[in-house]
């Protein structure tokens, strides 16, 4: 078996390397899926891979435990009932409101979403489910806490129609 010019000298192999991690640095810094690199007989090529959007599958919470006679029951949150159009949680999970912590959010109040944008996260089962405009609109407020669990048909967020 023939060995190649990066097998037989480990310089260039350390170099190749380099070249490599500032390519990957580059595709951070400037938020990009893809980075092409050929420059004679060296090729580079760099994909941001995605988790894939499974398609939501309603899963209801469990019960509470029953309270014991000498507990006191806590008393339950009135429920937000905002005057408008609202978007709704298709399933139970977790709502993220951006993709990692140290990421913007999806959509801020006052933004303007077109259909099919993508305006949070469920998390349900270790599994990240995007929640994407269906119309395009207006949020006039953020309902949900991020970070907080939301049950199915809850308010997310307030919106006005375009």
């Amino acid at each position: 078996m023939k060995k190649t010019s990066l097998e037989t000298n480990p310089k260039k192999l350390d170099t190749a390397f380099e070249q490599v991690q500032k390519f990957y640095q580059f595709m951070n810094v400037n938020k990009l899926e893809v980075v092409e690199f050929s420059k004679d007989a060296t090729y580079i090529k760099l994909v941001r891979k995605h988790n894939q959007t499974v398609q939501p599958i309603p899963i209801f919470a469990a019960h509470a435990p029953a309270h014991t006679a000498g507990e006191a029951k806590p008393a339950p949150a009135a429920p937000q009932t905002p005057e408008g159009e609202t978007i709704k949680a298709p399933m139970s999970g977790i709502f993220y409101r951006a993709p990692s912590p140290s990421s913007p959010p999806y959509v801020r109040e006052g933004d303007d979403v077109k259909e099919g944008q993508v305006i949070c996260v469920l998390e349900a089962m270790k599994v990240f489910n995007e929640l994407k405009a269906e119309q395009d609109c207006i949020i006039e407020k953020v309902l949900s806490e991020n970070g907080k669990p939301v049950e199915p048909n809850q308010n997310l967020f307030l919106i006005k129609r375009k």
